[in-house]
């Protein structure tokens, strides 16, 4: 039975300062919530809001979890609005039906594999290095991700996800310029998603491992489903990489339908 969990942080505190700039320390708290170790079920979370005065990480287990090591050292323990809630995911789950649309939250790392970086990271000019000292050897280097930087590019590789992970993306409702506001060419109505957050990740597994660098972007609209059963999958399993570092938790939350006319 998989559990979605909401747990409240206090930025201000020392713990929390630490957990929150790390993507590899949270998610080593995170998967220290689950009492089966080591941990094997997909973990899937990600940073739901962070300001200075609260911050709330969204994770989805496969198991119930527990979160008071959290709160106890990094929250509010024993305060009003301090306590993490947990909820049974499978009611959302069973909602799903073919045809029905929904509003939609997704954190990803959008990237493309390509055989040589342009400009290669520590790790892959390592690599690099190594397969060019050993010409003789029987295979290749596999590709190398890398990650797309531009909102365009971000937004084509959600775009081009959709179908395989069982939804579409349909249009955006059409709305003529507001009165007394003018626009030049012709206005066309696009797909129903929009970055909401662009960011860039640097940290390090360890204090002298190299530099991880992630390029993240934050997708939100509407979506229709095509394959209940696909996108169950993807809604358990995350989508793109990067998912240890809090990146591919997709969620739905439901919209108004379209109220239908009758005739009395």
């Amino acid at each position: 039975m998989p559990y979605l969990s909401k747990i409240p942080l206090n930025p201000r505190r020392r713990t929390a300062v630490s957990l929150l700039s790390n993507p590899h320390r949270l998610h080593a708290a995170v998967l220290a919530g689950l009492a089966v170790q080591p941990v094997t079920e997909r973990v899937l979370w990600r940073m739901e809001n962070n300001t200075p005065h609260r911050a709330e990480i969204l994770v989805l287990t496969r198991s119930r979890p527990s979160w008071q090591h959290l709160i106890d050292e990094a929250g509010w323990p024993g305060a009003d609005g301090g306590q993490p809630l947990i909820a049974d995911y499978t009611p959302a789950l069973e909602r799903i039906a073919l045809g029905r649309e929904f509003g939609f939250r997704l954190a990803a790392n959008p990237v493309q594999t390509v055989s040589r970086p342009t400009k290669p990271s520590e790790q892959q000019t390592a690599l690099l290095k190594a397969h060019a000292q050993q010409p003789h050897a029987d295979h290749r280097p596999r590709g190398f991700r890398v990650a797309h930087r531009t909102a365009a590019q971000q937004l084509h590789w959600f775009l081009a996800r959709a179908e395989r992970n069982g939804f579409t993306i349909p249009e955006a409702p059409f709305n003529a310029p507001a009165s007394g506001l003018k626009t030049d060419g012709t206005l066309t109505a696009g797909p129903a998603v929009s970055i909401v957050s662009r960011d860039i990740l640097r940290f390090k597994k360890h204090r002298d491992g190299p530099r991880i660098t992630l390029s993240t972007a934050t997708f939100e609209g509407r979506l229709r489903v095509t394959d209940p059963d696909a996108l169950r999958t993807a809604l358990l399993t995350g989508i793109g990489p990067a998912k240890g570092y809090g990146q591919g938790l997709l969620t739905l939350a439901p919209v108004s339908q379209p109220a239908v006319a009758t005739r009395g």
